[in-house]
């Protein structure tokens, strides 16, 4: 997700909330009576009923039909999970919509709708070690309160589910923990357009309808998951090495909005420079006629406002560093996604780092000047949100409120401050290693600490804690005269 000054109003990501409807689970340990049902969650200290315990999702298959974009889609969400412990029942996010019925293996379930989860009774417990399948029938509404999950845009639908939005859309475990692999199935009428994360993998047409089907090829984060449907183009080109890259604009804007999505090219060969191969299979930009705020990365389809492309106001560099920003975390959010929230600045960091790094590249604006001007605003980002890696939590009734500077340039100064300490090239040796390191996978705070240690040859957990941990901003090494302003009283 970026965030700028200039945008600062409308922050970043997506919002959440809103109806009813989930399922929650337990764990039988012995002898011993599972727990009451209610809602669960895998103990993430910024969204602590996000996940589920007792399971692990290997692979999500979502069959969605869609009418228009003001009425629920009905759906079918077959989940395959193998059980890390006995399961009498267990727990899934969902709200935002209506369960009709629930299988396991093939045999009806009882439903518990527990806050923002649904808890399921399967007819025979799942013993610990078992692979299991959850077939849940239900409809996905996107009318609602702008939390998050279903953007309307001016012709169809688009998801924004950064942080906790995705069970708003499907039912499963929405926690970035709980990577799994993806298949989308997607019925609407067929003058529209459909596009998931993912390849392509069929379209067949009955009567008035197109059912339109795309698969991941890697594990994805349930805040990561996309499906836009309206009046689109999807202009198609090849990217280094030979890279499928496919855009979804609207169908009327398609020869304005090319002077910007045929830049994804190089964007992306700048940033293999940096941190080496992209790790998709496909690459694009989702440009949505919708107000949203905030440009989100979703994996393989980054979503992006029309209007920071159409709009006066905004300077070429600027759109082309956003769209780094959003690039980049195919591999910082995406590829390697955080082991929990608070490892945020991980992902945000990152891509601002970047976003920052190709400014300097291509546009002249140094790098170091905007680590300056961070530095100066450190103390009152760590006063307002929190120190990088243990963010405040989020303002209640906005769940995206996590979304703060300090998790952005602030985060930013973190690695800023490593690399002035371990020197350019250990640090460009890092940021290679993290990403080939992890890939796929999900990675801790304490893995990056682990892994500058490794790759400096010295401890830097000592270096590194006060930068992600301490409410003032320690001194930057190399640049004594820097200061941090104090927050006004």
């Amino acid at each position: 997700m970026s965030h700028s000054p200039e945008r600062s109003s409308r922050r970043r990501r997506s919002a959440r909330r809103a109806a009813l409807l989930a399922v929650a689970a337990a764990l039988v340990l012995g002898a011993a009576a599972p727990p009451a049902p209610g809602a669960l969650g895998v103990g993430d200290r910024l969204f602590p009923t996000l996940g589920n315990p007792g399971y692990d999702i290997a692979a999500y298959d979502i069959t969605l039909g869609y009418r228009a974009n003001n009425e629920p889609l009905t759906g079918v969400t077959r989940i395959v999970a193998r059980a890390t412990a006995p399961l009498e029942r267990f727990n899934l996010d969902f709200t935002h919509g209506t369960i009709s019925s629930v299988e396991v293996d093939g045999a009806a379930a009882r439903f518990t709708p527990a806050d923002e989860d649904v808890v399921v009774t399967p007819a025979h417990p799942v013993p610990s070690g078992g692979s299991f399948t959850v077939t849940v029938h239900h409809t996905s509404d996107p009318r609602g309160d702008g939390e998050g999950g279903w953007v309307r845009t001016t012709d169809g639908l688009v998801m924004a589910n950064q942080a906790d939005a995705g069970h708003r859309v499907f039912p499963g475990s929405d926690h970035p923990s709980d990577k799994a692999m993806f298949t989308f199935r997607v019925t609407a009428p067929k003058e529209l357009t459909v596009v998931a994360n993912g390849l392509a993998a069929g379209r067949e047409t009955n009567g008035a309808n197109a059912t339109w089907t795309y698969r991941t090829l890697h594990p994805m984060a349930t805040e990561l998951a996309q499906v836009a449907i309206g009046r689109s183009a999807v202009p198609e080109r090849s990217g280094p090495g030979g890279l499928k890259l496919r855009d979804v604009v609207p169908a009327g804007d398609q020869k304005a909005l090319e002077t910007w999505t045929a830049k994804t090219p190089e964007h992306i060969a700048w940033m293999e420079k940096k941190v080496g191969r992209y790790p998709f299979e496909t690459y694009g930009v989702l440009i949505a006629d919708a107000s949203t705020g905030f440009e989100l990365e979703t994996q393989t389809l980054s979503l992006f406002e029309r209007d920071i492309f159409s709009k006066p106001g905004f300077p070429a560099w600027y759109i082309e560093s956003v769209m780094v920003h959003e690039l980049s975390h195919q591999w910082f959010g995406d590829s390697v996604s955080p082991r929990v929230w608070s490892d945020l600045w991980l992902n945000e960091g990152h891509a601002t780092w970047y976003e920052a790094l190709y400014a300097e590249e291509k546009s002249g604006r140094k790098l170091v000047d905007r680590m300056r001007a961070a530095y100066e605003l450190s103390d009152r980002m760590r006063a307002d949100g929190g120190p990088p890696a243990a963010p405040t939590p989020p303002v209640r009734g906005k769940k995206i409120s996590i979304f703060r500077p300090v998790v952005y340039d602030g985060a930013a100064l973190v690695l800023y401050a490593l690399r002035q300490r371990i020197g350019a090239a250990a640090f460009d040796r890092l940021e290679r290693t993290w990403v080939q390191r992890h890939r796929d996978a999900t990675a801790s705070t304490a893995d990056f600490v682990a892994l500058a240690t490794e790759v400096s040859g010295r401890d830097q957990s000592a270096f590194l804690r006060p930068w992600l941990y301490a409410r003032h901003t320690p001194p930057m090494p190399g640049h004594p005269d820097w200061k941090a302003a104090a927050k006004p009283a």
